[in-house]
């Protein structure tokens, strides 16, 4: 029976039991950059720069300047780990994510003392330092500062109560002070913000740190899928059986994850707006996943922070921006999201979604979609316009028959160099708003881009029209099981 998965430890412990998953080192690391570039080549994958592969994840026991904790990276650098940790298939993932958010199981405080504050740290002691009190590294040595890359922000707004919970990019900006990054209209908490700005209070907010591997993915949902108002913890919940267990905060108005490793608590200061590479002044934030160094922005919110709780030694988690963990966070939502709106549409057609690694879980989707009677030519094509109304920020759909595997990207080439006409198979959508991030986003690649962030959207159509079906059908081999041929030796495991 799998081991049972609620938080950040027990999700190291199965990783532990799975063969090739897991690496834990005592050598001492420094967090600033060094950490990230050893994880760079043992597991990152994602668009980070080659050499790079999709490997194990990794524990550093002995981290320079925080004896008494470890940071873990590189837990969900891999769909086959989280398949793992959500005791589900790989490929059947992002139809389980798209259950999850039809029948959410809302979060509930949890009864006695949280163990996320087993030891505090008040704002208002004289020796209260982020810096020295979360491990958190930089990805490059170029990044604005150390960054917070998987904190689960959780805030309510000002007028509804209703929470949301969304990473955001957090960087540590003094003593007591982080800044925080909202993509202009694009995530709840920073509308929620904007409202409390306009009421002229302070936002308060919980960031919890090392959590249940399923509330990472559950809170990278994002609209139409989940609303303002939709509380993503319930997909965790629903995820799990269970509801998510959250505490009261001791020095804000708000909640947190009682089983958090760190739970940072602090307000969103209002009318305050500060520069994200203030103290080094390199001009650059963070790693993105694109594969770029994002630009420091001179936009940032502040947060102050009122305490520091954590568990006795605390397990900081954290991730590269560009690598395979960021396409499982991002990915798997979107397919879950893609799936949903054309299974509404056109049920049984959609056989399958995949966000794969090359668009970082964001901008490029393959949907794979069965034609069955005459009548279904040219649903595909409304399936992909389907799928860019379910996530704005996707910017490229492949569309593959049934008999593609959309998880396997040479076999997506392959219906692409056979079954595609660039000329009637290519479908552009000019003008629409994108992603910020992406650089060929912006006036200056081409000038049909009138805004920075805005692209043209495509579709590649690498369906056999229905009618021509038969001159299509692929070399039939023998249907059997190889088993009495070739030892399994690598039965019931995963790489």
């Amino acid at each position: 029976m799998a081991k049972k998965v609620r938080d950040l430890r027990s999700a190291l412990e199965l990783l532990a039991e799975l063969p090739g998953q897991l690496l834990e080192t005592d050598v001492e690391v420094e967090p600033m950059a060094q950490l990230s570039g050893v994880y760079r080549y043992v597991g990152a994958g994602g668009t980070v720069k080659r050499p790079t592969k999709e490997g194990l994840a990794m524990i550093f026991h002995n981290v320079k300047g925080h004896p008494d904790a470890s940071v873990a990276i590189g837990v969900l650098a891999s769909r086959k780990r989280v398949a793992a940790l959500l005791d589900c298939k790989p490929e059947e993932l992002g139809k389980m994510l798209c259950r999850s958010v039809e029948k959410p199981v809302l979060p509930v405080m949890c009864q006695g003392e949280p163990a996320c504050q087993q030891v505090v740290h008040r704002a208002d002691e004289p020796d209260f330092d982020l810096y020295k009190l979360v491990p958190a590294p930089t990805n490059t040595p170029y990044d604005a500062g150390p960054y917070i890359t998987l904190g689960m922000c959780y805030a309510a707004h000002p007028d509804t109560g209703a929470h949301d919970v969304t990473i955001h990019r957090l960087c540590i900006q003094g003593r007591d002070e982080l800044s925080i990054f909202f993509t202009p209209g694009a995530r709840h908490i920073g509308a929620m913000a904007e409202r409390a700005e306009q009421l002229g209070r302070r936002l308060p907010i919980s960031i919890s740190i090392g959590v249940d591997p399923a509330i990472e993915i559950g809170s990278c949902f994002e609209p139409p899928t989940t609303p303002l108002g939709y509380d993503e913890l319930s997909v965790a919940g629903a995820l799990r059986g269970e509801p998510v267990k959250l505490c009261r905060c001791l020095t804000v108005d708000e909640l947190a994850i009682a089983n958090a490793e760190y739970v940072i608590e602090g307000e969103v200061v209002p009318n305050v707006r500060i520069k994200e590479d203030q103290n080094t002044h390199t001009g650059f934030a963070m790693p993105e996943f694109p594969g770029y160094t994002g630009p420091a922005s001179d936009q940032c919110w502040l947060i102050k922070v009122k305490a520091v709780t954590h568990r006795e030694h605390p397990i900081m988690q954290t991730c590269i921006g560009p690598s395979e963990e960021h396409v499982s966070m991002a990915g798997i939502p979107t397919e879950a999201s893609i799936y949903g709106m054309v299974e509404k549409a056109m049920p049984g057609r959609l056989q399958n979604v995949y966000c794969c690694s090359a668009g970082g879980g964001k901008y490029m989707a393959v949907l794979q979609f069965k034609k069955s009677v005459a009548s279904d030519e040219g649903r595909q094509r409304q399936a992909a316009i389907l799928a860019f109304s379910a996530f704005s920020e996707l910017k490229h759909i492949f569309l593959v028959d049934e008999d593609v595997d959309c998880f396997d990207m040479n076999d997506v080439l392959w219906a692409m160099n056979t079954r595609f006409q660039g000329d009637v198979d290519t479908i552009t959508i000019p003008g629409v708003r994108c992603h910020p991030l992406d650089p060929s986003n912006d006036p200056a690649f081409s000038p049909s881009i009138r805004d920075h962030g805005i692209a043209c959207k495509t579709i590649f159509d690498c369906t056999v029209p229905f009618d021509q079906k038969d001159r299509f059908v692929r070399a039939r081999f023998m249907e059997l099981d190889p088993s009495e041929w070739v030892k399994q030796e690598n039965e019931g495991k995963i790489s």
